[in-house]
């Protein structure tokens, strides 16, 4: 099987940082202020981390009562299953309601599993890998190569298992409605491309939501393998930082009408909800989809923790009752993106150094740097105490073609460390387009 090879095109989702944008001339005149200004910055010795879109502890306190959930002599599921015992490998009804609810679509559509979905994910790609799917004409390994598609930026750890397994990865460019759907089709005329990475909805890192239009013609383009699946990571389906809700886009409809019933292996989790670590995971999909997850699913385990399904359950009450929870997630976190957004500004607009999105929901920040400085300024950010995620981190094998992304997660410090270290991240994109701009 070749291994890793990577087709790089630019990402157009936003205006990007080019060489005539840029004001040299303020730059080179600025630069002994910026220099001591970085070296003011070092001296403070500071330890900030910017890295992973971690809740913060004021976020994990919201769910403190589900600490006591669901309390003792509570283990009965609605349907009478005893939570207590082996078994029930798609999770209990109390549960699956409140997410079919949420996202619209129908319980018998969807299985509740344990923690992060990123382990169903990881699941179902082996398993393809091993076995093949149902629509599979031979397993993923004994294919000569195996082709994934990669929108950029993406989510580094969706990278990880498809670079874990060898799969070729190629990148696709993201748009403000999502995906390149051109470079899209023209991909799925190979029949060893086999999946796609997503996260539709507030996406890491960009913030990005797919249109509906999108999501239709996802839905309906024709692929050469008859075994193409989606991976449709909705993460962060209910995390807005404004308090509206997007409308929740059934794509297993969307499938089923343009004759791709398979399409779609959606999933979800309470893992940004609740506790990190402990949520509830969940997988929704076709009916065969689901059927052919289960008979690999019952061999790795005999059922879900349902006593944890039970305590979400108990604590969520409804769908209305997520909703709840997320509105006091939004307040804690909408004044630190705030915050980013108004350093940003502040520092660096005079120079045009830098693009950045400005998210309605998630939990990151998508950074453009002038090409080739963003490993710099991540090396400058770290020798000052700061750190960032790697430069290139949201590509496949951490290679941005350019050099110039670089993700923001400002969901786990205090706000007074947000506006601080974004400071000082101002202060090393300014150096480090010096130091360019000199050259």
């Amino acid at each position: 099987m070749k291994v890793n090879r990577m087709v790089s095109r630019k990402v157009h989702m936003s205006p990007q940082v080019t060489p005539s944008k840029i004001n040299v001339e303020a730059l080179t005149g600025s630069k002994a202020d910026i220099e001591q200004a970085y070296n003011e910055l070092k001296a403070k010795n500071l330890a900030l981390d910017l890295t992973r879109g971690k809740p913060s502890s004021e976020q994990l306190d919201f769910g403190d009562e589900l600490l006591g959930l669901p309390g003792s002599g509570n283990y009965t599921a609605d349907d009478g299953t005893d939570c207590r015992n082996y078994g029930g490998l798609r999770g209990i009804v109390d549960i699956r309601k409140i997410y079919a609810d949420l996202l619209g679509i129908p319980i018998e559509n969807i299985i509740a599993g344990d923690a992060s979905s990123l382990n169903i994910m990881h699941d179902l790609i082996v398993w393809a890998y091993i076995f093949g799917t149902q629509d599979s004409r031979r397993p993923w390994k004994d294919e000569d190569t195996v082709k994934w598609i990669c929108p950029v930026p993406g989510y580094d750890r969706h990278f990880s298992i498809t670079e874990h397994l060898g799969f070729e990865m190629i990148n696709v460019p993201m748009t403000d409605e999502g995906p390149d759907l051109d470079a899209v089709a023209e991909l799925l005329k190979d029949p060893q491309v086999k999946g796609m990475w997503t996260v539709p909805v507030f996406g890491n890192p960009t913030g990005i939501s797919y249109s509906r239009e999108t999501c239709e013609k996802l839905a309906a383009l024709d692929a050469a393998a008859p075994d193409f699946r989606i991976v449709w990571d909705n993460a962060y389906a209910v995390h807005t930082l404004t308090g509206d809700f997007p409308e929740p886009i059934n794509v297993l409809e969307l499938a089923e009408k343009a004759g791709h019933p398979n399409r779609f292996w959606f999933m979800t989790s309470t893992s940004k909800i609740t506790f990190a670590g402990s949520g509830v995971s969940f997988f929704a999909s076709s009916a065969s989809n689901l059927d052919w997850y289960a008979s690999h699913a019952g061999i790795r385990g005999i059922g879900p923790n349902k006593i944890n399904q039970l305590a979400h359950a108990k604590y969520f009450h409804d769908a209305e009752g997520v909703k709840a929870i997320m509105r006091k997630h939004s307040a804690s976190l909408a004044p630190k993106f705030a915050a980013v957004d108004k350093v940003l500004h502040e520092r660096l607009d005079d120079y045009n150094v830098a693009t950045w999105t400005e998210p309605k929901g998630g939990y990151f920040i998508s950074l453009d740097v002038p090409d080739g400085t963003a490993s710099r300024v991540v090396e400058l950010a770290k020798e000052a105490g700061i750190k960032l995620t790697e430069a290139g981190s949201s590509f496949p094998l951490h290679k941005d073609p350019d050099n110039r992304n670089i993700r923001l997660a400002p969901s786990l410090p205090p706000i007074e460390q947000v506006e601080e270290a974004m400071d000082g991240v101002a202060t090393c994109v300014l150096l480090a387009a010096a130091e360019a701009a000199e050259k």
